[in-house]
């Protein structure tokens, strides 16, 4: 099973192909694709990739599904024979994502220096 630990507002998620993560919200509309590319672990069924602190070359591509809420928090605070009641509430907002892909960019050969390329040509004298 392949799969990538990536970074999103300063928290960390396993993303796996196909499957939806909710990170905290990203001012991006719904339908937009974009790449996560602060992968911190990638994994691809046999070796394991551990970034220091990041993994070169391991890009997430993800579509933004839809904004929603979180359920609603009831903060009450009370203090006992003071008449002190305070009730708030908060909504965290997330944005949910569909992984499509997880890419890792191919290794380059060093390039061959132009001497090695051409063989020496050799003269009958």
């Amino acid at each position: 099973m392949k799969y990538a630990i990536v970074e999103s507002g300063g928290k960390q998620y396993k993303a796996v192909e196909g499957k939806t993560i909710e990170v905290d919200r990203l001012h991006v509309e719904a339908g937009k694709k974009l790449n996560l590319t602060e992968v911190l672990l990638y994994h691809d069924g046999k070796k394991a990739a551990v970034g220091t602190p990041l993994v070169k070359g391991v890009k997430v591509n993800v579509t933004v599904v839809e904004q929603i809420k979180a359920p609603k928090i009831i903060v009450f605070k009370y203090k006992s024979r003071q008449r002190y009641r305070v009730k708030s509430g908060h909504r965290q907002k997330y944005t949910r994502l569909m992984i499509n892909k997880i890419t890792k960019a191919a290794k380059k050969k060093p390039a061959e220096t132009k001497a090695e390329k051409k063989p020496a040509a050799s003269k009958a004298e």
